[in-house]
């Protein structure tokens, strides 16, 4: 078996784009993958049609060995661009050897560990009312854990933590008296604080609101992490823009964060996810997946989530709370994971587990997507 054709579609499904790839091979088979640097399909797409100048006529069962030569076999190795063309590339050779063994995906990771893939789900309302509601609509529908949103997630163009800090922190501790002691409560800063925002932010609820606290700084200072984890001992759950195995070692090796949060999309594919979750049991750091792209991303992680030890829960963001984003769409996915109340089945269809509606994928044009640009009120720039 040879690969014949690597296909981008960059599409526009629900409100965000995807950047879906396709594995072609001289026999038929083919595979899907999916990259995760949403906002730069562009970047990603002209990486990918570098990647196929080498990879057509190559064996799509040698994974691991063209996951080498992509990484390698050039000067300037690795980078988010580069990595999220690698994932997708190696999420469709996955897809490819399930489905020419007749196996499912997690077979080809180690076997199935669990049935059934339990998620977190997320509230879209702002902190107040509408958020409890939302939280307790939720546990009626069988979730024990779940992220809230801080005040402000939703601006366009001005941002000042320091303004919503407080905001947040009232209604936290007000979902927690609302939800009781059983639910696994978290929030997602999205990188959006500085250490003594964060540290701030942590002060203001008593002990034992929060069971996870997302993303609340930029990862490139690992030491900026330290400096927190001595100010709080509220566990991180940090990891989803990282790009390789190498920018998860100072976290791991210093026992910076407990939740890994994981996106199969950009660190590498399945083959870099999988040593990343082993070194993560040797510190007793728990994946967390990130899972905020399509179905086959999603289908990518429940067999990556099915087939590790150290696991907590899967990100989804197809829950009750959060129907308008429209990343599922059954049109352009007419076989993908769906969820059986809080949890993912694990397919035990050959490969992926995935049909892709391609024709209809070929029709479409892509669109730009811009994450919101925020400035304080100085005029200053700030993090997105």
């Amino acid at each position: 078996m040879k690969i014949t054709a690597i296909k981008t579609y960059a599409v526009k499904v629900g409100i965000r784009n995807q950047l879906l790839v396709k594995v072609e091979t001289d026999d038929g088979i083919f595979g899907w993958g999916e990259s995760g640097l949403s906002g730069r399909e562009k970047a990603v797409a002209g990486a990918l049609e570098h990647y196929a100048q080498f990879l057509k006529g190559r064996d799509p069962f040698k994974i691991g060995a063209l996951w080498q030569e992509m990484y390698r076999s050039q000067y300037f190795e690795g980078g988010r661009v580069l990595q999220a063309a690698i994932s997708a590339i190696d999420i469709a050779l996955h897809d490819i050897k399930g489905k020419a063994l007749g196996v499912p995906v997690y077979d080809l990771l180690g076997g199935k560990q669990r049935d059934r893939i339990p998620t977190f789900a997320t509230t879209f309302a702002a902190p107040g009312p509408e958020m409890i509601e939302q939280a307790q609509m939720l546990v009626e529908h069988g979730w024990t854990a779940m992220r809230l949103s801080p005040a402000g997630h939703e601006e366009k163009e001005l941002y000042e933590p320091r303004e919503h800090i407080a905001t947040t922190a009232k209604w936290l501790v007000k979902a927690r008296e609302a939800l009781g002691d059983e639910v696994v409560l978290g929030i997602d800063y999205h990188h959006r604080l500085t250490v003594a925002e964060a540290a701030s932010f942590c002060q203001k609820m008593p002990k034992g609101t929060l069971d996870f606290l997302e993303e609340p700084i930029r990862d490139e200072s690992p030491g900026a992490y330290e400096a927190l984890r001595r100010m709080t001992d509220i566990p991180f759950a940090i990891g989803e823009e990282f790009a390789s195995k190498w920018q998860f070692q100072p976290y791991i090796e210093r026992d910076i964060h407990q939740f890994n949060r994981l996106d199969v999309c950009n660190v590498g594919g399945l083959t870099e996810s999988m040593k990343v979750a082993a070194w993560s049991e040797t510190h007793y750091v728990d994946m967390m997946p990130h899972n905020p792209l399509g179905p086959v991303c999603t289908a990518a992680t429940v067999h990556f989530c099915a087939a590790v030890p150290n696991f907590s829960w899967l990100e989804t963001r197809s829950s009750p709370a959060e129907t308008h984003l429209g990343f599922d769409n059954s049109d352009f996915f007419p076989v993908q994971p769906k969820l059986e109340g809080a949890f993912y089945p694990v397919s035990d269809a050959p490969g992926l587990g995935i049909e892709v509606n391609e024709e209809l994928l070929s029709r479409q044009e892509f669109e730009f997507w811009e994450a919101p640009h925020l400035k304080r009120r100085d005029g200053s720039v700030t993090n997105w």
